[in-house]
């Protein structure tokens, strides 16, 4: 269970809409500022700017921003740095993310922080990487068109669980590939591409063995 969290904090989670979806309703309506990107789970210099906008608005009460984003760029992050260091009055800052390594050294040592995340048990795929077809990767493609980029994660680190379990042994090519993938994703690249990318390559290997 999540507390009322009454001053400027870092909260890294599992999940950052569960997490709002917890946490918002023990706060005023009114008082409650959500920036986030709609497009991407990465925090911009846009949605800084919007930060900064938003907490010179002045308020006789105090106002929460929640600033979320799996990852947060660094030119975001450096604007964000005076007003975090000196906040204007009654605002409270609540950044919420994925991973400590997605903020600036700077920018963690001005807020106390909450580290929330619980071990997940690794499920393996339902897969089977020894009859990879075209029409189990396009029916799993199709089952995962709209995923998330820490989902699409889970998926890639989901198949490798299955290529072990399944004694599939993996060259250092191929685990590159999965290194890879992974490397992708975290550069906001589109998920159902990577993952249509690494069940190919996966198939066509299988064929070639």
């Amino acid at each position: 269970m999540l507390d009322f969290i009454e001053n400027s904090s870092i909260l890294i989670v599992n999940n950052i809409e569960e997490t709002l979806n917890l946490m918002l309703p023990k706060y005023p309506l009114h008082s409650v500022r959500v920036i986030k990107n709609e497009e991407k789970e990465e925090f911009l210099i846009a949605q800084a700017n919007e930060t900064i906008k938003e907490a010179f608005i002045a308020t006789s009460e105090k106002k929460y921003l929640f600033l979320c984003g799996s990852t947060f760029r660094k030119e975001a992050q450096n604007a964000l740095l005076k007003i975090l260091e000196e906040p204007p009055r009654n605002i409270v800052f609540i950044l919420i993310t994925n991973s400590k390594t997605s903020l600036l050294p700077t920018i963690y040592s001005r807020l106390p922080y909450k580290y929330l995340k619980k071990s997940e048990q690794k499920i393996e795929s339902s897969l089977d990487l020894n009859r990879l077809d075209l029409k189990d990767i396009y029916t799993f493609l199709q089952e995962n068109q709209k995923i998330s980029k820490q989902e699409a994660k889970d998926i890639v680190e989901s198949l490798l669980l299955k290529a072990n379990n399944q004694k599939i042994k993996l060259s250092q090519k191929k685990l590159d590939f999965f290194s890879k993938a992974i490397k992708l994703l975290e550069l906001n690249s589109k998920p159902i591409n990577v993952l249509t990318t690494l069940l190919l390559y996966l198939s066509n290997q299988k064929n070639q063995n």
